[in-house]
């Protein structure tokens, strides 16, 4: 990986895509901390740290590179657009209307301009929703017993929502920014610098723990370190593994020209959905306490201390409960085989193969071939599935064992877009200095 950096670097125009997605990574950065009027940060931040412990508030703080926990001008980051960009997909797969339109260059141009449009109507939802969030917010940690918001009046609620809607719309832009002008995939680049910069808590946690016990703190770490090495390891491998289904093109002559006859194979990553499974189970299983933050209805419960059902329920769902990683195991399965469902079509990939004179070897084209490759995905999928629950419910298991820093129960969910980014960017240079026929990479 860092040979392929070092190798774009020497490239005079991959060195400025890269300088140029340095620069907007750092203006994005600074967005992240500059703050919108008439909100109390430190209050916020206070407030936010308790009432938030196992929503989904928490995995957006991390998203946002904690800038969702001050209320900055980024706070919403690249949130809204990817949610619009999954909905778009969404509907070119389900309205054949739409389906047409992606198969076209002008159509492609359409679709862009929906996914902006749609951008900033969430942006100005979800704005509107963390304002009404933000009121429910009391900033009693930092000897004040006053509410985050300096003011509750409609001028202020104006200010605010427009603020954060103007800044989500900004990320949509420096995002296209960078995959006009930058090294591409603008909004993993984004997700990515975000994640990095959430680190941050955890080395803080670290050196506070170190103030008290110098020892300690160093096997702790040394300890986090080392399963982070291996987790690393262990997502590269299964995210790089794939099952090949060969394929064997017939001949056939055209005109005086001999095509086919030659042999490949079709890729079927074993990790085919990504994290998607992860961030809509997440979704799910975080709503109730996510619900209850919005009411103000927040509070570390236990099953005895819960005296209501609402708080029962809210202790059912959060991350101190042994129920919250069984059903974040459970529907991470789940959603992978429907976001699976929704993303590959078994029978497209085979009557694509049956026009192009290809066959799988033992199997007859047609609906054979499409069963066949059904078969099989539904056991790679499975596989996927399990390695996906694996990697997040992997704090919860380590939970028991050491005290992890907050804001690591979505842990496995980091690291794997981390890593799935920083693959995807290799992958990306690499293929842009094979089009520069680099002689040095080459050989």
């Amino acid at each position: 990986m860092f040979a392929t950096f070092a190798t774009a670097w020497k490239l005079p125009d991959i060195r400025k895509k890269l300088l140029f997605t340095f620069m907007i990574i750092i203006l994005f950065r600074i967005g992240c901390v500059i703050p919108v009027p008439f909100v109390d940060a430190a209050g916020l931040k206070s407030a936010f740290t308790e009432a938030t412990n196992g929503t989904f508030f928490e995995y957006m703080n991390i998203l946002s590179g904690d800038a969702f926990s001050r209320a900055t001008l980024f706070a919403l980051s690249i949130s809204p657009y990817i949610t619009a960009s999954i909905i778009v997909q969404l509907l070119t797969i389900a309205i054949p209307a739409l389906e047409r339109m992606s198969k076209d260059e002008n159509g492609k141009k359409k679709l862009n301009q929906i996914t902006r449009y749609t951008t900033v109507a969430l942006a100005l939802l979800t704005s509107y929703g963390y304002y009404a969030y933000l009121r429910t917010l009391t900033a009693s940690a930092t000897g004040l017993d006053h509410n985050v918001l300096y003011n509750n009046g409609w001028f202020v609620a104006v200010v605010i929502i427009s603020s954060h809607c103007a800044g989500a719309a900004l990320i949509m832009w420096l995002a296209e920014k960078i995959n006009e002008n930058g090294i591409g995939n603008g909004i993993s680049i984004i997700l990515f610098a975000n994640i990095i910069a959430s680190a941050y808590t955890l080395a803080q946690s670290i050196i506070e723990k170190a103030k008290t016990d110098f020892g300690g703190a160093i096997l702790y770490g040394a300890v986090l370190i080392i399963i982070l090495v291996l987790l690393i390891t262990f997502v590269i491998f299964i995210t790089n593994s794939e099952r090949r289904l060969p394929v064997q093109y017939a001949k056939r002559v055209v005109g005086r020209k001999m095509y086919g006859g030659r042999s490949t194979f079709l890729p079927i990553k074993l990790n085919m959905s990504g994290v998607m499974p992860i961030i809509f189970a997440s979704s799910i299983v975080s709503l109730p306490s996510t619900v209850s933050a919005l009411f103000g209805k927040t509070g570390s419960y236990t099953w005895a201390s819960a005296e209501t059902f609402g708080q029962k329920l809210i202790w059912f769902f959060s991350t101190n409960s042994p129920f919250y990683p069984v059903f974040l195991f459970l529907l991470i399965i789940g959603f992978s085989y429907f976001y699976l469902a929704i993303s590959f079509n078994p029978v497209e990939v085979a009557n694509n193969l049956k026009n192009n004179g290809g066959s799988i070897p033992g199997i007859r084209p047609g609906k054979p071939t499409s069963d066949f490759i059904t078969k099989i995905l539904s056991r790679i999928t499975f596989l996927g599935a399990l390695f996906l629950g694996i990697i997040a419910i992997l704090p919860f298991v380590l939970n028991l064992f050491m005290t992890l820093p907050k804001g690591l129960s979505f842990g496995g969910t980091s690291l794997l877009i981390v890593v799935g980014v920083a693959l995807e960017t290799v992958r990306e240079l690499e293929s842009q200095i094979t089009m520069r026929h680099y002689k040095g990479f080459l050989e």
